[in-house]
Order: C-alpha cells, then structure tokens, then sequence
C-alpha cells in the first residue's frame, strides 16, 4: 500500500475500506493501481489516505512464489527459479524455522522449552487486602499497582494479583476531573463552510496599535481556513460575524449550514438568532464551562497566540504589536498548515490553487520605505525606516511600520533587512512607540486651498465601525479572502483627519489573483521599484479642483490616476451593473472602466472638443455598462462602453451606407469542421474598441460623455474623426478599415462570405473569419499563424489571443479527437432567465399525437416574453438542432470527429401536411462535411402540396439551394465539389428531378423549384434514394418523437456528445 498516488498506474478509484495503525488511527482506502519497479510488477497495491510511507507485504510476495533475503544492509527479492538451486544450500544452514500463520510468520518459543518444572500461579489478593495497599501507596491508581506486584518491580510487595471492585470515595474527592473527550479522527463535514468555529480571546492588558483589546477567531471545519477580527468591544462581534458570512456565501457561493461557539452572549443574542433563522443557519453551543466541546477553535487561539508570542519575542518589539503579530500569523498559517484529510494547505483546500509564499519576510524585520508622498528636496533622503509588520490584504504591497511617520503604511517600495535585529536602528524604543505620539501630519504647501483635503493616516482599523459594517457590500470582489477583512487585519494608528475620510474598506486578495498582476519579486530586484508609489488603504488626497472631484464631497478627493492604480492593485471587481452613470460614479471599479474607455478614445484620436458651428445639432451620449465573464459564468472584468444615441441620426445627413457583413453560422460550423479535417487549430482573438479604427466621412459632433464635462469649457461638443459605437455606420466604417488592411497585406476576400479572407503562401493556407471585432483563424502552417498575430498586434491593440474557447456564445473545446461545440452555459442562463431552474425533468420534447392549436379560450400570453423566449431559443440552435427539453439536456452539443473525408453530403426530407391548421407540409434538411454537421434547416412550405412526391421534392429543392452556398464557399478553402450526393427517401422525388418531362402531377408546381433538375442537369447534385429509417431529418428536425425512439435515434448518437464525454 501507498500514500502517494503520482507511482501508480491504472489507477482505479474505489471504496476500499479502512487500515487500522498501531496509534488507534485510521487510513482510508481511495483506490487501487499497480507500481513497477525494476523487473517486477506489484498489482492491487492500495492507496491509503495520510499514509506516509509506502508498505510491502513480505507474505503476498511469499503467495506470489518470491523469495525474500535480508541483510544487514539491503533486502533483496529472488524470483521462484532459484528455489531449487539454493533448496539444499539453505537446508544445510536453517538455524530456526518459523510458522506462518495468516499473513505474518510467528517464532512458537514453547516447542523448544524442555524445562519439566512446575508452572507458578500468581495468587490473588483479597479485596481488603487490595484496599489496604491502595491506601498505604497513597491511593495510587490501580494499573501503576498491578504493574508494580506483576513485574516485582519494588521489594516488600506480595506478588499477588490486585484486583479492584467498586470505586475509592476518597479518590472521587481528590482527583475527580472533567471528562475526556474523544479524538475526532476526521471532521465529518463535506464541504467548505458546512461548519464555522468561533471563539473570542480577550481582554488584552496590552492595547493595540488601535486601541483593541479583543480578537475574534473563525475556522472552517472542512479547509481549517482562519479569519481574524480584531475589536475594540465584545458587542462589535456580532456585525462582524454578519457581514463575514454574507461575503463567504457571496464570493464562495456555498451556504454557511452551521455555527458552533460557547455560551458567551457576544455568540448567544438576538441579533446572530435572527440572521441564523433567515438564513437557515444551525446553531450549536458548548457545554457550560466546557471549552473542550469547542477545541477546533480553542486550539487554533493557542497555536495563533503561541505564534504571536515567539514572533515578538523574537523580534524585541513592544506588547503592542501584538494585532499586528496575531494578524500575520494567520495570514502565515493559511498557507502554510498542511490539512491531513487532504494532505494539502488549509488555502489550497479553500481556493483550490497552491499559494504563492516566495514574498514572505521576517516579522518585524528592519526595512527601508520610499518616501513618495512628501516634496522632497533634489538632495534629500528618499527612505524612512521602519519595521516590517505583515502583509496587504487589498493590494500586492507590504505593511510596514514607518519609524518617521509613526503610522503603518502599505508600499511595494520596501527593501529588507532579514538578517539586521531591530536594534540596528539608533532611534530609543521609548520614543519609537509612545503611543501619544502618534499623530503625524504630512507636509501642506502654503498655496494649498482651505478647501481642499489633505492625506490622513487613519486606517480601516480607526475608522468608524459604520464603514466597517457596510464593507461587503460598498467593496465587492472576485473570490477573494475575508480572513483578514475589515479590521481584523488593518490594525494601524489612527489620527484626526483634516476631512472626513472616504468610506473606504480592505479585504485579503487570494495570491493567484495578485499574482496575475505583478508577482512580489525580491526586495533587492530592481523589478519592485518600478511598482506604484507607497498606497494607503485611503487614496492620498492632493489638491484638486472642485469641479473634477468624482463622487460625495464630504468624501474627500481621488485623483483619476489613484483610482485607476488602486483599482489595479487591489483587483475588485463589482459584481452589479450601474443603470446609471451617476451610480457608477460612486464605485471605483466603474471610474476605472470609464477611464480606460476614454484612454482608449485618446490613443486614437477619436475626437477633438470644440465649439458647435451654426446649423449643427450634436448627437447626445451614453455609459453602458456590463460585466464580462468567462466561459464559467465568472465575472473578469467590469466594462464601460460610451454609446452614440444613434437613433437621432438623420440619413443623407449623418450618415450614407451603413451595411457591413457578418460571418454566418453555417460558415462559423464550415470552418471549425474544415479545420479538424486538416488538423488545424483554431485561435481567436478580439480586438479591443475596435469601431474607435474605423474612419467616418460624415461631420458629426456629439455631446461630451456624461459626468465628464470639460472644466473650461461645459458648452462644447466633441467632433468625431473616428466611429463610436452607437452610429449607423460604425460598423461599416471598422469593416472597410479591416478589410483594407488585410487585403493590402497580401489577403484576399471569399467569393461568398465577404467576411472570410485567405492567404495562400506555397502550398500552405491561412484562413481568418470575422465576425465584427471577433477574429478566428488557423492555418495548415503554425508560423502564419504567429505571423498574422504579430501583423494584426502592429496595428490594432488587441485585448484577448489564445485558441479558441468561447466564440459568439459558443463553446468550443478542441482536442486532437475532434472538436466538441456546445453552449451549457447559454442553456443555463436561459433556465435561470425565464425561472426554469426548479422544472421538471422529462423525456420527450412534447406531446406526440395531436398537433399544436391556438388556445382560443385560454388567457393571452405576455408577448414580448413570448418574443424573447423565441429569439433565445433561434439563437440556441447554433450548435443545438433540437432544442428540446433543455433542463435534462443542458450539456449537450455538436461533435466534430478528427480524421474523416472531406466529402459533402445532404439529407432532405418532408412532413406532409404535418400542419394540422393549414395543410402545409414542412421541409428539412441537414448538410454534413467531413463526417461534421455544418447546415441543418427546418422550415414550414408556403404552399399546399398535393401529395407527399410534391412536398419531397420542394423539400429538395431547399435543400439544394443550401447545397450550392457550401459548394461556392468550400471554392475558398481550395475544394471543389461536384456531384454532392442529394439523399431522399422518396423514389417519386428523386425520379421527378432527374425526369424534365412536365406531367400532370407536376406542372402546378412553382418554377423557382424546378431550379434543382438544372443543377443535377450541370452535375452538382446527384440524388439518392435512402430509406426512411436512415433518413436523419425526419426523426430529428419535423417530428415529435416518443421516449424510445429519441433513445434508438442514430442521428443523436452521431451528431451529439455530452460535455464529460468522448471530446475529452
């Protein structure tokens, strides 16, 4: 058996069971496999949870017809031949033989005993006796008794055998002591937050660097994952046990199912017993003066003080860092505790991502901190010192104690002396760390107006506990920590601000989110000087004038540039989208996006601001705003995007052509099933604001964006040089500039598809498809498909380039078997959208005998639902012909099989007189290429067929005219195809279309269809008779289908994969 499972091979997971070891404890059994090593080969070997070393039975290998031979130095395995070879050799030398018995081999002492004297039997004492020697020994317990008369061990005993009946009274009054509690071998929860312990240490003799006496801990059952939250009273606990869960359930999205704690009343009151009834939260309480009920918690205060206690020892700092100690110490042992139920750290089990400790630093360690903030003299010092004294939680900074200053700052400016004591600086500890001291001030220039606000020191720890309440719902962010949130973590000095600071709150970010900004290099690399200057939790007030400060005044002044840089490294994320831009305004993560947009307008010269000439009416502008997210639902990236009201736009005055092309569907399906034909891979990439390229040739003035009015001059608009999104022809202006530049670039538009455009170089191709600012591309050749990315980069900034994984709604997974499309995530939010969520399950789409009719008496449908539901479902059928009965088929989507023909194939088929109102018959047909189902068409006939020979062939006559567009664009990817096999299940059909004799039975027919004998006439098409149950559009595009026949339906079974399925 093994604990490790990289050495096994076929592994095979299953519930084996348990092993018992000698200390009482449990190893589970998750699997098996099997190990080489050398020439042999062991199967059935076990992985055992915890196990850490790896074990190999001597007696399976003894079943298995091995020998086995110890040394001194090695053991060696022999294999079963040389057991003939050595037998006599080992006869010879036998000195003892053993039995096995079981599984182990036993040495039986009794066989050579040839003592014949008699056996002595140990006599029992009386129970007087027994009495009378417990109280001589000083009521010694009974096995140290037994053990002392047995193993005669003292002299003056008799060696008898103690046995104790009843209890000893007088013991009971002396050494009674509370219960013991068993050892949980395992915690029973199964997932995170299932348990939260809670525990509060306090009062501390020693206040805080602000002013906090108290430390509130909580534990997860499952990961072992702490927070910490430091207080100036109990009552505050409460709203920190609130808004804690409110942000777990929110960023985990896994509901807190219960809370354990003691008896104190900052756990027992009213205000947790209604938010634990709201939310349908279990309580459960330790026994009254039982703190071991509670000892996940209990232990984790000892470790978590213990910590604190030999950091400050180490370090020689004062008492009063002991928050700040305490703080690190969690932040340390979440990423550093090894969880043995997992054998993974405590962070690792909640984030499921291994965290990042190569930043980490001594406690207190003497540092060097760059002074940005103060206007320094051209010769004057640039550092303060100070002492390092932990980690950020909001940015990817370090916190350090600022010896000038007094006050704890946040930079990434910090150099580091691990190796230097705390003593290396001259300055006395007395008047380092008087707390009555603390109140430093920076520097005002004298010009400076009395109105405008200058930085305070005041951290979240300070301020008011009203902001601290409001924190998860002012600060949302991307799965991030809330160990350390609010001021738990930010335990700083606070001083009296010149101005009311800004509502501002700290959170821990997880390590892969920072780290996917800026990684935390050496403090000796010249890399972490090039960071941001040193960032307060509170943004640095500068002067400003009033008319550009954004938000509440009584708030203080952020510059753009702060924001934009404390957004950057902080990395929230708000998960709500403004209506309005006067809402956006008061969120950080908005500005952010507004400016960047902005950014991008200037970059591009899109716009030059002057005043409105007579006779021009300018066009008015609006914010949109939308929260991007990721093929999982995960929001990425909050983006703003100003929008022209274009429907204020006149015709011949603002604009003249306005169409520009888009890539169908069917062509999107034809590139990615040629691309797997010729194994090509297929990246994407997306070009960021690119309407902002295309150049416009009418003179339009627009109004300037909302809540960004120019300062000088409020009245004037902004003249438009490039397309902003919102104008009539932005689209067309950005596909002329694309197009211009792609084709001055040696490339050359599709025949068809004017979105589709080629490059040959040899023998070899590139293929690029566009679909507005949404570019996919391959090629037979992997360096044209760098070269076009360096080509596109030199001129267009783009903003996404990888392969290809989400694409117009579009899943895409590629593997070296094929190419898997669906759109799980699309069904999903439609289920959610129109409250589908908790629906029925069923087999079949709908009712299979009587036919669909308008419910006349029934109550009218809300139309614009109705609407909705139908242009959700027609886009839907981009990767799914069936859009049936999604809830029990949400992960379903299109297969493309690697390696087939490249050979084109159609199916026709019709439902005659399917419609029970009108008659009318329905067509359908189906088109594949290369094994891949790249067309498929449904669709009601407009005129009554008089027999099914007639629906048949206009049924066939869709399905070539759909035939004919493939042909002409596989023309592009250097295919042509002739005679494309035309299937139909009616011989009357097919025999019309090859017979051009007009009959009876045909002449009423419209003209337009009898298009399809010319082309079978030119050799284009060639019909062929299948049979009905081989016909793939009937059982799949017309009909309702019973439960068995959907089973039995070999159309799904060639054209469909789940999402867990083969294409992985």
């Amino acid at each position: 058996m093994t604990g490790c499972r990289s050495i096994l091979n076929d592994f095979i997971p299953n519930n084996g069971g348990s092993v018992s070891f000698g200390n009482n404890a449990k190893g589970w059994i998750v699997g098996y496999g099997s190990v080489s090593r050398g020439n042999l080969k062991f199967k059935g070997v076990s992985l055992v949870e915890n196990l850490k070393f790896n074990l190999l039975s001597v007696s399976q290998l003894a079943d298995k017809n091995f020998n086995s031979f110890f040394t001194k130095n090695s053991c060696k395995i022999l294999s079963p031949e040389i057991n003939s070879k050595i037998k006599v050799l080992i006869d010879q030398h036998t000195l003892l033989t053993d039995r096995r018995r079981g599984n182990v081999y036993v040495v039986d002492m009794t066989t050579d005993s040839q003592t014949s004297s008699p056996t002595c039997l140990i006599a029992k004492a009386s129970s007087s006796e027994t009495t009378l020697w417990h109280r001589r020994l000083g009521h010694l317990n009974h096995q140290t008794l037994h053990k002392l008369s047995t193993l005669s061990l003292v002299r003056g005993l008799p060696s008898k055998e103690f046995h104790f009946k009843g209890q000893c009274e007088s013991c009971l009054k002396g050494k009674q002591h509370k219960t013991s509690h068993k050892s949980i071998e395992e915690s029973k929860t199964t997932n995170c937050l299932n348990l939260l312990h809670m525990d509060l240490f306090g009062s501390v003799k020693v206040a805080s660097l602000a002013r906090k006496r108290y430390c509130l801990v909580v534990m997860d059952d499952y990961s072992r994952f702490c927070w910490t939250f430091f207080l100036f009273s109990k009552d505050e606990t409460s709203d920190k046990i609130i808004a804690l869960v409110t942000h777990l359930e929110r960023q985990f999205s896994l509901p807190v199912k219960m809370i354990r704690s003691d008896n104190g009343t900052e756990f027992k009151n009213q205000v947790l017993d209604k938010l634990c009834i709201s939310k349908g939260i279990l309580r459960q309480y330790s026994a009254p003066r039982t703190p071991a009920q509670n000892g996940v918690v209990e232990r984790k205060n000892r470790t978590l003080i213990e910590a604190a206690r030999t950091m400050l020892a180490d370090s020689g700092l004062p008492l009063s860092f002991w928050a700040e100690a305490v703080n690190t110490a969690c932040y340390v042992l979440n990423r550093v505790h090894i969880v043995k139920r997992h054998n993974k750290t405590t962070y690792e089990v909640l984030y499921k991502i291994k965290p990042l400790i190569s930043f980490f630093k001594v406690f207190e360690c003497p540092c060097f901190i760059l002074n940005t903030k103060d206007s320094l003299s051209k010769f004057a010092a640039k550092v303060d010192s100070g002492y390092f004294v932990g980690y950020s939680q909001t940015s990817k900074a370090y916190r350090a104690f600022n010896l000038r200053t007094k006050i704890i700052e946040e930079s990434i400016d910090v150099k580091f002396n691990e190796f230097a004591s705390t003593s290396s600086f001259p300055s006395a500890p007395d008047d380092l760390f008087d707390l009555e001291s603390f109140s430093f001030i920076p520097s005002i220039p004298s010009s400076s107006p009395s109105t405008e606000s200058c930085q305070t020191s005041e951290d979240l720890s300070s301020i008011e506990e009203d902001y601290v309440s409001k924190f998860f719902t002012s600060f949302p962010s991307h799965q991030m920590h809330s160990q350390e949130a609010n001021s738990q973590n930010q335990d700083d000095i606070p001083s009296t601000p010149l101005s009311p600071v800004l509502d501002n709150a700290s959170i821990d970010v997880p390590d892969h989110i920072l780290n996917s900004l800026s990684p935390i290099e050496n403090s000796s690399s010249s890399d972490a000087a090039s960071s941001n200057n040193c960032l307060d939790i509170i943004p640095f007030n500068k002067n400003h004038p009033l008319e550009q400060i954004l938000g509440d005044l009584s708030k203080g002044v952020q510059t753009r540039s702060q924001i934009s840089n404390f957004c950057l490294h902080a990395a929230f994320l708000s998960q709500i989208e403004p209506s309005k831009y006067q809402e956006a305004l008061k969120d950080n993560n908005w500005i952010e996006a507004m400016q960047d947009e902005l950014l991008q307008f200037k970059r591009q010269n899109v716009w030059t601001l002057c005043p409105l000439p007579d006779g021009k009416y300018p066009i008015g502008t609006r914010w949109v705003f939308r929260n991007k997210t990721d093929d999982r639902g995960i929001i990425i990236k909050n983006k703003a995007r100003l929008v022209v009201q274009g429907y204020c736009q006149e015709e011949g005055i603002d604009y003249d052509e306005t169409f520009a092309p888009v890539a169908r569907l069917e062509a999107i399906r034809l590139f990615l099933a040629f691309a797997i034909s010729h194994n090509i891979k297929v990246y994407q990439m997306d070009i960021k604001s690119a309407f902002l390229y295309g150049t416009i040739k009418k003179e339009v003035y627009v109004c300037q964006p909302p809540g960004f009015d120019d300062v000088h001059h409020p009245d004037w608009v902004y003249k438009l040089d490039k397309a902003l999104y919102g104008l009539k022809q932005a689209p067309r202006a950005w596909y002329d500039t694309l197009s211009q530049f792609l084709l001055s670039n040696n490339f050359s538009r599709g025949t068809i598809d004017k979105t589709l455009f080629i490059k040959r170089v040899d023998k070899e191709l590139l293929l690029v498809q566009i679909y507005v600012d949404d570019i996919i591309f391959g090629s037979t050749k992997q360096s044209m498909c760098e070269q076009f990315s360096k080509l596109m980069s030199s001129k267009f900034e783009m903003s996404a380039l990888s392969e290809l994984k989400t694409f117009l709604g579009l899943q895409v997974k590629q593997t070296p078997h094929g190419t898997f499309i669906h759109q799980s995530k699309y069904v999903k939010d439609l289920l959610n959208k129109f409250d589908m969520n908790d629906c029925k399950i069923i087999s079949t789409p709908m009712a299979t005998s009587p036919g669909i009719c308008p419910d006349d008496n029934g109550e009218p449908v809300d139309q614009t639902l109705y609407r909705c539901m139908i242009g959700s479902l027609m886009y839907l059928t981009a990767s799914r012909p069936d859009i049936i009965y999604l809830k029990g088929t949400p992960v379903l989507g299109i297969w493309y099989p690697a390696n087939q023909i490249c050979k084109l194939v159609g199916f026709t088929d019709s439902d005659y007189a399917g419609c029970s109102l009108t008659r009318k018959s329905t067509s359908g047909g189906c088109q594949f290429f290369a094994g891949c189902l790249v067309s498929w068409q449904c669709k009601k006939q407009t005129s009554v067929s008089n027999s099914t020979a007639e629906a048949e062939y206009i049924a066939a006559a869709h399905c070539t005219a759909q035939i004919l567009w493939l042909q002409y664009q596989l023309l592009d990817f250097g295919i042509t195809e002739l005679k494309t096999p035309l299937l139909i299940d009616s011989k009357a059909a097919k025999n019309i279309i090859k017979n051009p004799v007009y009959h009876s039975k045909t002449k009423h027919i419209e003209i337009r269809h009898h298009f399809i004998r010319d082309c079978f006439e030119k050799g284009l098409i060639v019909p062929e008779h299948v049979s009905t149950r081989q016909q793939l559009p009937k059982t799949n595009l017309q009909k309702n289908l019973r439960k068995r026949q959907i089973k039995d339906n070999s159309f799904r079974r060639q054209v469909f994969r789940r999402t867990f399925g083969r294409h992985k």
